[in-house]
């Protein structure tokens, strides 16, 4: 029960620890780029930049899975 215990909490928190660095990711690339990202997206509906916001989070969810496995 104790290791199930310790294997629980440990996924919680590298699950929560991803979640944190991606979203990092997102607001600097937010901020490193002119404009404002989501404006852009939700509001002038730029379907580009929609995709290169989804490639993103691929790629850095790949990363951060890679480096807690």
């Amino acid at each position: 029960m104790d290791i199930l215990l310790k294997n629980v909490t440990a996924s919680v928190v590298y699950a929560v620890l991803g979640i944190v660095i991606l979203l990092g990711a997102f607001v600097a690339v937010d901020k490193l780029t002119p404009g404002h990202l989501w404006n852009e997206i939700l509001q002038q509906k730029n379907s580009a930049i929609a995709i290169l916001m989804g490639c993103l989070g691929i790629g850095i969810s790949i990363i951060i899975a890679a480096s807690i496995h």
